[in-house]
């Protein structure tokens, strides 16, 4: 085993098989070496790896013994990133393509063909699978935050539910929601039809008594695409 860091960038990453190739330099010859892309780890989460990443790693017999692998492999930079995210803070707003690897939807930076793990709200409707390698228009999720780039469509295809949960949180209505379950941790909700999940915080004193299927009528506080906060309604 060589204990030695070194440096070098990925060139090349499978999806697919989860597995990354690093281009280095040893001496004054170029070589390169795969490393796992999902190693398991103690529950901490992993940096999503890409070509153009620059890296630091370690050399170690594969565990068949016939060839070198890379291990401890740390990201340090990517520049193409880097121009990306300055790009972000002019006009937010990218072209590339659909991809769906693992169930999971990436999309593929036009220019530099970099993936970004692509957000989807609760309540959007998945891209269709006619969908895979058109192009389509995205943005950045706080682009100040460059080693954790998450991709959101321009366009969404929000369900019908979620669409009027937006207007009775501008038109400050109530709605009567459907009490799902209850635990220590909070009241879980039903709104309209069931496609909205909302949840109270639960109060050992007054509300002993709820139910799964009693009703609470509610007023929606705050409202994004990945989030909703609701408040009793006094009756």
């Amino acid at each position: 085993m060589e204990e030695k860091i070194l440096k070098g960038t990925i060139s090349f990453v499978n999806y697919d098989k989860n597995f990354a190739t690093i281009e280095y330099e040893q001496g004054l010859k170029k070589k390169s070496v795969n490393c796992k892309t999902n190693p398991e780890t103690s529950g901490k989460r992993t940096h999503h790896f890409t070509a153009g990443d620059t890296v630091s790693f370690q050399l170690k017999l594969s565990d068949r013994g016939d060839k070198m692998t890379a291990y401890n492999v740390k990201y340090l930079h990517n520049t193409q990133i880097s121009l990306l995210v300055q790009k972000a803070t002019i006009e937010n707003r990218f072209s590339g393509f659909l991809k769906k690897v693992d169930n999971k939807y990436f999309v593929k930076e036009l220019n530099s063909y970099i993936f970004f793990p692509l957000q989807l709200s609760l309540w959007e409707m998945p891209p269709v699978e006619t969908a895979e390698n058109e192009a389509i228009s995205f943005r950045f999720i706080s682009p100040e935050k460059p080693n954790k780039l998450v991709a959101e469509l321009f366009s969404h295809n929000y369900l019908p539910e979620y669409k009027k949960a937006v207007q009775h949180f501008k038109n400050e209505i109530a709605v009567d929601a459907i009490v799902n379950r209850i635990s220590p941790y909070g009241i879980y909700l039903n709104l309209f039809d069931e496609k909205v999940q909302a949840k109270l915080p639960f109060d050992a004193e007054t509300d002993s008594m709820v139910k799964p299927g009693d009703i609470i009528t509610v007023l929606i506080t705050h409202l994004t695409n990945i989030r909703i906060v609701v408040k009793r309604v006094s009756q």
